[in-house]
């Protein structure tokens, strides 16, 4: 493994952890609800009225920053190497996971670990570890 040493942002990826560690207190402090991606557009259709706003309020910031972001002069240019239907097909697979974890890496990775859930800290190493093995089967065995 190597570092492109010209890409590397440590202090941006820094910057980043912090925004995103403040928002998910935030919320759970003046919401008290945990920042999971699928939780909240999963519990989205047929929330009350009241619930709703919040929710649709996450994910639009999660549409706007990157847009905002271009704006300010920082794009956000993503590298990917594989067609739709590699894309279509992890997406749909990722989202079997989080139902079977009962959340996804932000839920448990961010949230859950942070509050000390062993649940959420054996969901992560599982995650993680498939990642690693998703990877190493696709590029040193099938050649990807």
């Amino acid at each position: 493994m190597s570092v492109d040493i010209a890409s590397f942002t440590p202090g941006l990826s820094l910057a980043g952890g912090l925004v995103i560690g403040v928002a998910t207190a935030v919320l759970v402090l003046f919401n008290g609800r945990i920042a999971g991606i699928s939780g909240i557009l999963g519990g989205l259709p047929g929330s009350p009225r009241g619930d709703a706003g919040w929710r649709v309020a996450f994910l639009a910031g999660l549409l706007v920053a990157p847009v905002l972001a271009s704006l300010l002069g920082k794009p956000v240019a993503a590298d990917i190497q594989v067609g739709w239907r590699e894309i279509l097909v992890a997406g749909f697979l990722v989202g079997i996971g989080t139902r079977f974890a009962s959340g996804c890496t932000s839920g448990h990775g961010v949230c859950g670990i942070s509050r000390g859930s062993v649940r959420s800290l054996v969901a992560t190493a599982t995650f993680m570890a498939s990642g690693v093995l998703t990877v190493f089967v696709y590029r040193h065995l099938l050649g990807g």
